[in-house]
């Protein structure tokens, strides 16, 4: 049974999402504040974070980075409809997916079942390829781990599957239809500009160490690839 972690102060929605988890066959453990959501991450194995922003004691981003320091859990965040800045901030800070209040139950339980698709799938994948190597980068999956010159670069989970899937297919450009299809799952509700900044992050962050060989290439019109210019 897959332990899913609800954290949203408003009662009606907690027992409203935990009554739709527990018909999909999942464990539901519901936090009101966010100190009690990262006491309950710490004593349960957690699968997936359904994260409301607004938040008494210690708000969504406070809880989204301490997990982070911790754990590559998909955490989804919830948002107010019209407060682009919390959807970015979130991105930016390590989740994986966003949604909007005020959303169906059905929808977030597709979206849900689209990160769990997604992990078995990965985990499925470990056991044949578990090492990616070009040039200076090489990247674990199982070990979840990216270096650059044994340098270690930090990535969210997302943004190492997200990194995998470019450099498992080099030179292959992907849509950002063909990225959420992939990553997010074909349930999901979101819009492109999700891939765009996740692809923002990761080349940031691999931008830490020289890499004049290789780069996550923007083929304008069409989407992204992975190039190798060796």
């Amino acid at each position: 049974m897959k332990n899913i972690l609800i954290v949203d102060d408003h009662l009606q929605i907690t027992e409203v999402l935990k009554e739709y988890a527990l018909k999909e066959g999942w464990n539901p453990f519901i936090a009101s504040d966010g100190e009690t959501a990262l006491e309950l991450f710490s004593k349960q194995p957690i699968e997936v974070v359904l994260l409301d922003v607004m938040l008494p004691k210690l708000d969504g981003f406070g809880v989204c980075k301490m997990i982070r320091e911790i754990s590559n859990v998909p955490i989804i965040m919830v948002t107010a409809k019209g407060e682009d800045y919390h959807r970015i901030m979130g991105l930016d800070i390590g989740a994986d997916d966003y949604i909007v209040k005020p959303f169906s139950p059905n929808e977030v339980m597709a979206r849900i079942r689209a990160i769990l698709r997604r992990i078995e799938r990965t985990e499925e994948n470990q056991h044949t390829i578990v090492r990616l190597t070009y040039d200076n980068l090489i990247v674990y999956l199982e070990e979840k781990r990216v270096t650059i010159d044994e340098q270690e670069i930090c990535l969210t989970k997302r943004e190492l599957e997200l990194l995998w899937l470019l450099l498992s297919n080099r030179e292959k450009v992907f849509s950002r239809d063909n990225l959420l299809d992939s990553l997010w799952g074909i349930d999901y509700f979101g819009d492109a500009r999700t891939v765009d900044t996740h692809i923002k992050r990761l080349r940031a962050k691999l931008d830490e160490v020289n890499h004049t060989n290789w780069e996550i290439a923007t083929v304008w019109g069409q989407g992204y690839k992975f190039e190798g210019r060796k």
